[in-house]
């Protein structure tokens, strides 16, 4: 009982946090490949586009390992809300695992043959799937956060589209700003010469996308989900973290027009994380708000695993976490500097 006495934390909390870094680290490692491959269609030329590939093509897969760990420990630590989740936001996921696929096929065909209409075919199809990836991954977000009819049973009651919602489409095209943003601070680092000064035009154009998103959800959901700030107004000193997430996006233009891209990098990845720490803060310890009756909410305690279950499994998470960890450190370390065009280049 060591680990669940720490800080007073239960297990159910201590699960809650380990999933939620995991898809944090997913967010930041996953949200610049796809945010580079957002904006891959701008791109001019054919060197240009090769180059782009080239600097996510060593870490891509590896990315998205975080989001496999990610969705396995929540099937493992709070399987109601995986089993209530999937069901009601069925057609994003599946979407989603269908554009998972086009990308991945994406970026392994489009070399394999010389022929223009054959490169401009995948080049497109990179560039769409990365898109709806982070716009679906938002719309998902953006649901959890608004609400889903889940009754009796933690039951999904109800109809199927209902995930296009004003809100959570909002959520999602500001999802896909962010990572847009992201994106163009990790191919500005990786690149140099033409495409470098291709790439900086199109961060500032990132960087305004964003912002106004940013705004205009954070207004809207002042307005018509207030529900939200509700933990906030309960514990006023928790307001350091939307200061903290505000500060950092403000830092990033400031970082990027003095060249400093490694550092807004830095401060990109601190947003996604203040904001998804912000979601944790605004939802704890509700997993999924039922829109039908609050009694119908999903929550750490009535969707987690047994206590023993979830006590072996925090063991084997601090086992396996530095591995993960270890892992990605060594790629990006053996990969590190600007992107060079060889032989064995996509």
């Amino acid at each position: 009982m060591i680990m669940a006495t720490l800080l007073g934390m239960d297990y159910p909390t201590w699960w809650f946090l380990v999933v939620g870094a995991l898809f944090s680290g997913y967010a930041i490692l996953d949200g610049f490949d796809l945010g580079a491959g957002a904006w891959h269609v701008f791109l001019k030329d054919e060197k240009g586009r090769r180059i782009a590939l080239n600097a996510v093509g060593p870490v891509w897969d590896g990315n998205e390992v975080w989001l496999v760990i990610g969705g396995g420990a929540m099937f493992a630590g709070f399987p109601v809300l995986y089993a209530s989740l999937f069901s009601g936001m069925y057609i994003p996921f599946m979407l989603f695992l269908a554009f998972l696929i086009f990308r991945a096929i994406s970026i392994e065909f489009r070399s394999k043959e010389e022929m223009k209409w054959w490169r401009i075919l995948w080049d497109t199809s990179y560039c769409i799937s990365s898109a709806m990836l982070a716009l679906l991954l938002g719309v998902v977000l953006g649901n959890v956060l608004n609400g889903i009819a889940i009754g009796p049973g933690y039951e999904f009651t109800g109809h199927w589209f209902e995930f296009l919602n004003p809100f959570a489409i909002l959520v999602g095209i500001t999802t896909l700003a962010l990572f847009m943003m992201h994106g163009a601070i990790y191919l500005a680092m990786k690149t140099e010469g033409k495409l470098f000064a291709e790439v900086t035009v199109l961060l500032r154009e990132a960087i305004i996308f964003f912002v106004v998103c940013y705004v205009i959800v954070t207004i809207y959901t002042l307005v018509f989900i207030p529900h939200l700030s509700d933990s906030l107004q309960k514990n006023p000193e928790l307001f350091i973290v939307p200061l903290l997430a505000f500060l950092s996006i403000a830092n990033v233009p400031r970082l990027v027009s003095k060249g400093r891209y490694l550092m807004a990098f830095i401060f990109s990845s601190l947003t996604v994380s203040l904001l998804l720490i912000l979601v944790a803060i605004e939802l704890y310890p509700v997993l999924v708000i039922s829109t039908i009756d609050q009694q119908y909410n999903i929550t750490i305690y009535n969707a987690a695993s047994s206590d023993k279950a979830l006590g072996i499994m925090l063991i084997i998470s601090a086992i396996g976490a530095p591995l993960v960890i270890t892992y990605t450190v060594f790629v990006y370390r053996t990969f590190w500097g600007k992107v060079k065009m060889d032989e064995t280049s996509y």
